[in-house]
């Protein structure tokens, strides 16, 4: 889970608000707390104490999922309210939309409202402008800062596709995890995540997925790409189709080849699904270059 800054927030005194003068008697001044709202504010942005992918473990699952509001929340306490900040105030938040999603949709699977909540997110501000991230120095977020982005709830309500999960395919990917099934390599890349992650493309790597119409019974679907930096993305079928009388469900594939043979870092970019409306499905993807697994980078 990943933390935001909401629309508004408070400082409180601190070192910063001390003004000092060098002398024998030095006057300190504390400027009380004040509250900005509205265009004064840069948000959402993604908090500094936020934790950042790729996961070590387990590289070929893109981390983390999805953002949510997590910095200066006013949440209970006792018998009053304070201001708190951290992972703890922003996964109630993706709870909330969550149980606000199955009480819409009470046939959806667990997996379906994940990835209607990650498809539907923003990449972007109010102002249109790309998420930022606070580091040293602050960047533009990824999706190892945000995962699919900052979730709005508004439009997870009809996402159009969504790339559902059958339970039991967790639990092989748990026997994977514990050494009892060979390949998890593929399986990693293959489970059916509303997100794509490569670690170690040498040359060509095959992906796969599938995604279930849940909008309109007639509709079509054209891909869109925004390739990797030093990748080729190519999506076959690049146009799905959904009739009432077919199938809810269709399986695309996505074949990345390797630019450049380079030992480089991730670079991103990202699927999306467009209809003849207004649904707008988009997944994140993330793509290492290797020569040899365990060589280090050097300059």
């Amino acid at each position: 889970m990943k933390v935001f800054f909401p629309s508004s927030f408070s400082f409180s005194p601190s070192i910063h608000d001390v003004s000092c003068v060098y002398a024998r008697s030095p006057v300190v001044k504390f400027s009380p707390t004040i509250t900005v709202v509205g265009d004064g504010v840069l948000s959402p942005r993604v908090a500094s104490f936020s934790s950042r992918g790729p996961s070590p473990s387990f590289p070929g699952i893109l981390k983390p999922d999805i953002a949510a509001p997590g910095v200066a929340i006013l949440a209970a306490q006792g018998g009053s309210y304070v201001f708190k900040s951290g992972t703890s105030t922003a996964v109630p938040h993706v709870s909330a939309v969550t149980a606000l999603l199955k009480s819409v949709h009470p046939d959806w699977t667990p997996a379906m409202i994940k990835s209607a909540i990650v498809t539907t997110a923003s990449v972007t501000d109010r102002f249109g402008m790309p998420i930022q991230a606070d580091a040293v120095p602050r960047k533009l977020a990824d999706p190892f800062d945000f995962g699919g982005g900052h979730m709005n709830p508004d439009r997870a309500v009809d996402p159009g596709l969504v790339y559902d999960l059958d339970a039991k395919e967790y639990n092989k990917f748990f026997n994977c995890t514990i050494g009892l099934v060979d390949g998890c390599g593929s399986y990693q890349l293959n489970l059916n995540l509303p997100s794509i992650a490569v670690s170690d493309l040498k040359n060509q790597v095959t992906v796969w997925r599938t995604v279930t119409n849940v909008g309109l019974m007639d509709a079509t679907y054209q891909a869109v790409v925004e390739a990797p930096a030093g990748v080729v993305v190519s999506v076959e079928p690049s146009v799905i189709s959904f009739t009432a009388d077919g199938s809810r469900s269709t399986t695309f594939r996505m074949t990345f080849t390797a630019k450049q043979r380079v030992q480089g870092g991730y670079t991103f970019g990202s699927l999306t699904w467009f209809d003849q409306s207004a649904h707008s499905v988009r997944i994140p993807i993330a793509v290492r270059t290797v020569i040899q697994d365990f060589i280090a980078d050097t300059s």
